[in-house]
């Protein structure tokens, strides 16, 4: 009995010395978990401006952090060496960070594409050599749709290290279609038939006006490109159009093709 008395006694004491510690651990734990779910909802409101993806994702990760940290204060309140616990996650914390370099290069660009914004959903970018238009802005990627019904997902990471053609930014693409005609061609005549052509497709711009300018001479020959503005969603199907108008007016008004030319050099040597 005396060995039994002694137990209940040690648990007695071990109960009357971390009882009050377990209580305030527990109260400092719901309270502090409440105060954090405060913090959240200010820190979004005052990220209102940013994107939402990009909003969503500090609101997560600031509540995560502090809720760890919550965590450590509390375990260490009831007596838990945190010390090792501290030392293990700061570890695991670099040995993760080495192995998701790529990963925090992409979301560390998703960042600076959703913050300075130099595209956005409905776009259209050329980006890593990829033309489309924007579907998505994820955290990680950005999503692409080609008007040949492609998906492509480029990595933000190498996108915003990269340089980014945005076709949508001043509202308008160009259209432009070199073609290589006789040396001889009016280019006056050219111009009265062919713009007012191009002009009758209703997704052709009236400002700028479409044009048609010399890009080189060679001999026997002139090379003109035939430009035009359009909306940038419409660039790929009124491009098609055009180069159909282009090839049309210039088979019925008889515009001549180049005339090939051959030269030839004679080298006499001379007769000793």
């Amino acid at each position: 009995m005396d060995q039994i008395d002694v137990y209940f006694e040690s648990i007695k004491t071990l109960v009357l010395n971390y009882l009050p510690l377990l209580v305030m651990a527990i109260v400092v734990l719901i309270v502090g978990w409440l105060i954090i779910g405060r913090i959240g909802k200010v820190a979004s409101l005052g990220m209102s401006k940013m994107d939402e993806s990009l909003r969503s994702f500090l609101q997560s990760m600031i509540t995560i952090i502090l809720k760890v940290l919550l965590l450590i204060s509390v375990a260490g309140m009831v007596g838990i060496q945190t010390t090792s616990f501290i030392a293990i996650v700061g570890a695991a914390g670099l040995a993760i960070g080495l192995a998701l370099q790529g990963t925090l290069g992409n979301f560390a660009g998703g960042v600076l594409i959703l913050m300075f914004k130099p595209y956005k959903i409905g776009d259209v970018i050329e980006a890593l050599g990829k033309t489309g238009v924007v579907k998505e802005i994820q955290i990680f990627n950005t999503v692409l749709n080609t008007p040949k019904g492609e998906t492509i997902i480029l990595p933000n990471g190498a996108v915003s290290n990269g340089t980014i053609t945005n076709f949508t930014h001043l509202g308008r693409a160009l259209i432009e279609i070199p073609v290589d005609l006789a040396g001889k061609t009016n280019l006056e005549d050219l111009r009265k038939i062919l713009l007012p052509a191009i002009s009758a497709d209703d997704r052709i711009l009236v400002d700028p006006q479409p044009s048609i300018g010399i890009l080189a001479l060679k001999p026997g020959t002139v090379s003109v490109a035939f430009r035009a503005f359009t909306a940038p969603q419409n660039l790929v199907p009124v491009t098609g159009k055009m180069i159909e108008t282009v090839k049309y007016e210039l088979e019925k008004n008889n515009f001549a093709a180049p005339i090939p030319h051959s030269y030839v050099h004679t080298i006499v040597e001379p007769v000793n």
